[in-house]
């Protein structure tokens, strides 16, 4: 059994989260700031790390990638607040933040449609297998997805929800 543990001091799991971590396009007022993210327990033998925050409940019909960072030394142990605005200066070195489902490469926050349910947020960090994924930087969210559990030892995650009223 794994110890491998996901947490954040800024979105509690299974909690609500905070309306600044809200994205500032499409309507919604947020800061658009990516939260801390702190791990432990990743398993003998990982080589690096991924970390992904996806909307199951987003009205696509396959989701919504909210933040893809991929090439993590296996020795990441936190992400900064706001390490995902664009161009981060945070991120540990050899880091690559993919494009996620609003075109970025970078954090894209919270902006579920009006008066939808609270949507569920799945936050993830991936121990991998591989020192770095074999994908071009342009990657897709699906091909990074697909690459990432296809190099997986062991993943930690937490959900938290977030709506906005109609």
């Amino acid at each position: 059994m794994s110890n491998f543990t996901l947490t954040s001091p800024d979105i509690p799991a299974g909690g609500s989260v905070p309306a600044h971590f809200e994205a500032d396009v499409f309507g919604c007022g947020g800061r658009n700031e990516s939260p801390v993210l702190q791990w432990s327990g990743a398993p003998a033998g990982t080589q690096s790390l991924a970390v992904t925050v996806f909307d199951p409940d987003a009205p696509t019909g396959s989701g919504w990638w909210h933040w893809i960072v991929v090439d993590l030394p296996a020795a990441t142990s936190e992400l900064k607040a706001n390490a995902g605005a664009k161009g981060s200066s945070t991120l540990p070195a050899g880091a690559r933040q993919m494009r996620n489902d609003y075109g970025a490469f970078a954090w894209g926050g919270m902006c579920p449609p009006p008066g939808d349910k609270p949507h569920r947020y799945v936050f993830t960090v991936h121990a991998l297998s591989v020192a770095r994924l074999d994908i071009p930087d342009d990657a897709t969210a699906a091909i990074c997805g697909f690459m990432i559990n296809a190099n997986s030892l062991a993943k930690a995650t937490f959900t938290s929800t977030y709506g906005r009223p109609a």
